[in-house]
């Protein structure tokens, strides 16, 4: 039997291969390491996961597609952006994965968030597999008008590659309701076709999953609140840190406070606010999804109770438990020493990959409960392979039933990772489990499967 150290040389011999072919992508680097580095146990303790070039096959997408996605602005200038749909894993079910407009997007960066989606969604158990996409291009400060014209562009390429039983994109940053509906009319009027799984994050009334926008912020507290509940505690009268103001921050402050926590800030790229009394949603819900405006008005509108802080960061201030929920990289190790020192007790990642691997090294060894996004966010991709149950049902389902659904996910996705953990000898090392569980599923189907 080959020992854990020959099979971590093997995988630290990958690793470097993966930097080899993959030059230039420092994100995917980050999370196939994140991954890899955790994986040399169940290897040695499972040699066929070790043949027919298993770990190789998985972190090489089966299918990268990058295409020109020209559009013209409100003034008539032709506008050309750049679109992606990485296809990492189907071994367990149809590429699941959101898009992502945004400036920073590259091909790297769709590489990383489809090889954590192949984890994340094994962990569901919902029989999906992993991808991700998006483009460059920015929606702030562009009319209704420009985002429908780019919307259409893009899924006029899109629309050859995705479909219900073959990959299902849904939102991600900078794809909300409204681009939603632009693609999914795209690729209705292209197809001549109603099949409205082939997208979820739709509107209710023409697909939709109730509680599918709060679904990743609900289902991150509740995995926060089962790691409280392991160290003894309730989430009851904790006082806690979130970072950004997006979809995922709105409803990880909105079960917050529902489960009798006190979120006292939300940030954007222009500095974050801190709110003594606790967020107050429908301010911040105005300003965020109806005005489309910056957390400084939300200081200026609350009163002596809030105040903003430029170019700050949130993790400046002392708190039970940190849920960053911004963007990737956002907390490093100064972060987590500064959270440490306040007498954190839990940080849970809503966002994908926010925390870097000094800083999830340095709060592991100082004691803090961390949930990494892989299982903590998974609740977001639970609740749209509910919505694509629902679609194939061509039903709809209550509220109450969904976020009952979401809610038994959750818990077993946080008792598999814990249990995972202690099987393999790192009790409370949630990234441990997560990543241990989620391989052992894929890499299981994999094998079944044969090598393609």
């Amino acid at each position: 039997m080959t020992t854990r150290s020959e099979t971590q040389t093997t995988l630290d011999h990958l690793l470097t291969e993966i930097e080899h072919r993959n030059p230039a992508q420092p994100e995917f680097h980050q999370a196939a390491h994140e991954v890899l580095e955790t994986l040399a146990p169940v290897v040695a303790a499972r040699p066929e996961y070790a043949e027919p070039g298993l770990i190789e096959r998985l972190v090489e997408p089966e299918r990268q597609v990058i295409f020109r996605v020209p559009w013209q602005d409100d003034q008539g200038r032709v506008r050309v952006n750049r679109g992606f749909r990485v296809e990492f894993n189907s071994a367990l079910g149809p590429y699941k994965g959101g898009l992502r407009f945004h400036p920073s997007v590259n091909l790297g960066v769709i590489k990383f968030l489809g090889f954590e989606q192949i984890f994340k969604n094994a962990l569901t158990g919902l029989g999906i597999g992993g991808g991700k996409g998006g483009s460059d291009f920015d929606p702030h400060g562009r009319s209704d008008a420009e985002v429908m014209r780019f919307c259409q562009s893009f899924m006029t390429e899109l629309y050859r590659h995705i479909g219900e039983h073959t990959d299902v994109p849904a939102g991600d940053i900078g794809v909300g309701g409204r681009e939603i509906g632009y693609l999914f009319g795209q690729y209705r009027r292209i197809t001549n076709r109603w099949e409205s799984g082939v997208l979820t994050g739709k509107g209710q009334g023409w697909g939709g999953s109730l509680i599918r926008p709060e679904a990743t912020g609900y289902g991150n507290v509740l995995f926060a609140a089962a790691m409280m509940r392991e160290r003894g505690e309730d989430l009851e009268g904790q006082t806690a840190v979130v970072s950004g103001s997006g979809n995922v921050a709105i409803y990880t402050i909105e079960k917050l406070t529902a489960l009798g926590a006190n979120a006292v800030t939300c940030s954007d790229s222009s500095g974050y606010v801190v709110d003594e009394k606790g967020i107050d949603l429908d301010l911040l819900k105005q300003i965020k999804e109806v005005e489309r405006g910056r957390v400084d008005a939300y200081a200026e509108r609350r009163g002596a109770s809030a105040r903003f802080v430029p170019g700050g960061r949130v993790w400046e201030v002392p708190a039970d438990l940190a849920l960053p929920s911004a963007t990737q990289n956002e907390l490093d190790e100064n972060d987590a020493a500064t959270l440490i020192r306040n007498g954190v007790k839990a940080v849970s990642e809503g966002a994908n990959m926010p925390t870097t691997p000094e800083a999830v090294h340095l709060l592991q060894q100082a004691g803090v409960a961390f949930g990494p996004g892989k299982a903590a966010n998974a609740g977001g991709v639970a609740v749209s392979a509910l919505e694509m149950a629902q679609n194939h049902a061509r039903t709809s389902w209550t509220a109450a039933r969904v976020e009952e659904e979401l809610a038994d996910i959750m818990t077993s996705i946080h008792t598999t990772c814990h249990e995972t953990a202690e099987r393999y000898d790192a009790p409370g090392d949630y990234v441990t489990g997560a990543n241990i569980a989620g391989f052992e599923r894929v890499a299981d189907a994999m094998l079944a499967q044969g090598v393609i």
